[in-house]
């Protein structure tokens, strides 16, 4: 389960088996989710408040290059 980025206390990473279409987990705490890259989207979440979902969005669509690199790098896409 490699940790792809630490950002305002969220974990983005992604598990080694799951190389189909590209998303990014992210937890904090207790609290997880999955989002998909292509295009930006939440796919499932776990005790994550709207707002939070919002913020984490938002940050995935920052970091929406940086992490498909990543996963093409892991996944050899």
């Amino acid at each position: 389960m490699p940790t792809v980025l630490k950002i305002r206390g969220y974990r983005f990473f992604f598990y080694s088996l799951e190389g189909s279409k590209p998303h990014i987990h992210v937890e904090h705490g207790d609290k997880v989710a999955k989002c998909w890259l292509n295009p930006v989207s939440v796919a499932s979440s776990y005790r994550f408040r709207r707002h939070e979902l919002t913020q984490i969005r938002v940050l995935v669509i920052e970091y929406r290059m940086f992490f498909l690199e990543k996963w093409n790098e892991h996944f050899g896409g």
